[in-house]
């Protein structure tokens, strides 16, 4: 579990309209309104701006909004654990940072937070060197929302359907494809029911065309994924893993389908799994 406290003080340092020191980012963080939810109940949280950007610091608390189209709220969740944070990013910028705590029993479900209630900007306007430099960068969370994403997605319970083929004990499954900004997200599983280890030389997506006409061909486009998470390099016997590859956002004609493929170093356990469009322009 990271340590997302200092991650949001580092992230206010670098925002804040002047140079901050280690004890102005205890301070800050201390001053931070906290905000309960548990696993039973929807907890609202309404800003002043739609919402771009929201992330919380440990597993064990989810916040979901609206990433298709924005919008001025968003829903919190907890499990039993320790207390975490969570940073909201408005579309103008304007940053939110709150102690988020789990509590059995709530006596508030529903919080509004007005435009004073930012920490500050992603943009801060001033002429020094620090607010300049600062005001050229937004904030990118790239690899780390990604992370963020599949661990959220490893944990949950959803499938899409029954996507599944096995070789001499080997089983491949996508057990869902979800779209999430601009891009679809494949929850893979692999389960090795073999007395011998399984080395993986390589996994890949690509998309097949079936060509018409008297000389039917097929021809495939391998398809770079953006992002991977918890890619084994070896499946033990009798051992399962879940991974997951964030795809750039595509979409299929009926004549296509897409393709995975497994394919075992110093082996020929290979799997090649067919995939529909219709998941893949349905996904979760």
């Amino acid at each position: 579990m990271r340590t997302f406290i200092l991650i949001s003080a580092i992230l206010i340092c670098s925002f804040a309209s002047r140079p901050c020191t280690a004890q102005d980012s205890a301070q800050t963080t201390k001053n931070l309104d906290t905000i309960y939810a548990n696993d039973t109940k929807n907890v609202a949280l309404f800003f002043p701006e739609p919402i771009r950007q929201g992330i919380t610091g440990s597993d064990n608390f989810v916040f979901t909004y609206n990433r298709e189209k924005e919008q001025y709220f968003g829903l919190l969740q907890a499990k039993p654990g320790k207390e975490s944070n969570l940073l909201v990013v408005n579309r103008n910028g304007s940053i939110f940072s709150y102690i988020v705590r789990y509590k059995k029993q709530l006596s508030k479900l529903n919080y509004f937070f007005p435009t004073s209630s930012s920490i500050g900007n992603e943009k801060p306007k001033g002429k020094d060197s620090i607010q300049t430099e600062t005001s050229e960068k937004s904030v990118d969370f790239g690899e780390y929302y990604y992370e963020k994403f599949c661990t959220y997605l490893l944990d949950r319970k959803q499938h899409i359907g029954r996507i599944k083929k096995q070789n001499e004990g080997i089983f491949l499954s996508v057990e869902n494809i979800v779209f999430d900004k601009s891009a679809l997200y494949f929850v893979i599983q692999v389960e090795n029911n073999s007395t011998l280890d399984y080395d993986l030389n390589f996994l890949k997506l690509s998309v097949e065309t079936r060509q018409k006409g008297k000389r039917k061909s097929l021809q495939r486009l391998n398809q770079e994924p953006l992002f991977k998470y918890n890619f084994p390099a070896k499946i033990a016997e009798n051992e399962t893993v879940r991974f997951v590859y964030v795809m750039p956002k595509f979409s299929l004609s009926n004549d296509r389908r897409a393709i995975l493929e497994l394919n075992e170093k110093d082996g020929e356990r290979n799997i090649e799994l067919k995939i529909s469009h219709k998941y893949i322009n349905n996904p979760n």
